[in-house]
């Protein structure tokens, strides 16, 4: 889909406050309030727009610990690849699970609410999952930037 200034204005506002009322948003894009939701409603048929969420900031529910955890695993077992997966469906404490190139076949971001939490779940569920080889650790100290926002990657014609 080719997006235009107006698409990239809409989107913009909705990265920052998806709750934005569609009058508050037409008024911040310059777009008529029907007009404005016409966009927003083809942004979402086409699959731009993939959904609505609220962040939870980890620390203030309990969950301090972060870890990027590098996983190699053995390719001579069996179904090695859809094990790992399947197991990966059903730990909690992986928030993102990455394929990758490079030494290790995944990159996974592991919250816990602390130490002993995340020791737990790397002894007795990511060390027991099926084809496992390896296992590298970054804790991670602070995190100095993230964001959710595409659209300013987007070249603008």
């Amino acid at each position: 889909m080719n997006l235009d200034l107006a698409d990239l204005r809409i989107l913009r506002h909705l990265e920052r406050n998806g709750r934005i009322s569609n009058q508050e948003l037409a008024d911040a894009v310059g777009l008529s309030p029907s007009a404005c939701l016409r966009r927003v409603k083809l942004l979402e048929d086409r699959g731009v727009i993939s959904g609505y969420r609220c962040i939870v900031d980890a620390q203030h529910i309990g969950l301090e610990f972060e870890a990027l955890v590098q996983i190699s695993l053995r390719p001579d077992v069996d179904q090695w690849h859809e094990k790992f997966l399947a197991c990966v469906q059903n730990w909690p404490e992986v928030v993102t699970a990455r394929i990758v190139t490079g030494s290790a076949n995944y990159i996974l971001t592991v919250r816990a609410r602390n130490l002993a939490h995340y020791s737990d779940f790397i002894v007795n569920e990511l060390y027991r999952a099926p084809a496992v080889m390896a296992i590298q650790s970054n804790i991670v100290l602070k995190t100095i930037k993230q964001t959710q926002s595409l659209v300013d990657l987007v070249k603008q014609k």
